[in-house]
């Protein structure tokens, strides 16, 4: 894939996985400048139109956003546990999208969401349910919420506290 047609956070992804299925260093963190302050950010992949990996933080666990979006891709190729690794092979055939998340706030109930633009957090205790916005098919805050408490086990008549964030998408 040609790296000049998407956004420096993408080709730094592409650049992380690849290095770590090759065995070789990650990418220098100053080579990629002013990429934006420390944030949570997920990683996707897609390969054939299909989910091939999905890893992310909500807030930032490392010191700088490179830092966070190169962790998340190696975990998104390497460590979802609904997938096997990728392999190197795989890597050609694979799309790659990083979300890079706003502050999470507050959402009272589904007047408060709209899953184009708001992803949302759903949670019961210690269990968490994330989605985030603007996936396809999914056109109602009720079943954004649905499929977030799928996700982290939760009921349908559990009570759950809502959270909503923004991202910005790049690929």
């Amino acid at each position: 894939m040609d790296s000049g047609d998407h956004h420096p956070l993408v080709v730094l992804a592409r650049k992380a996985i690849e290095a770590r299925l090759t065995g070789k260093p990650l990418p220098k963190q100053e080579d990629y400048p002013d990429q934006g302050p420390p944030s949570g950010t997920f990683v996707s992949l897609k390969k054939g139109g299909q989910l091939r990996g999905c890893i992310g933080t909500l807030g930032s666990v490392q010191d700088s956003l490179v830092q966070e979006v190169m962790e998340n891709a190696v975990s998104a190729a390497t460590r979802d546990p609904r997938f096997r690794p990728l392999t190197l092979e795989e890597l050609n055939e694979v799309n790659i999208s990083v979300d890079v998340l706003g502050v999470p706030e507050p959402a009272a109930g589904p007047e408060d969401l709209d899953p184009r633009r708001y992803g949302v957090i759903v949670q019961c205790g210690f269990r968490k349910g994330v989605l985030l916005p603007d996936l396809p098919g999914i056109t109602t805050a009720e079943e954004q919420i649905r499929l977030a408490r799928m996700k982290a086990a939760i009921g349908p008549e559990e009570p759950v506290d809502l959270q909503r964030f923004e991202v910005k998408r790049y690929y």
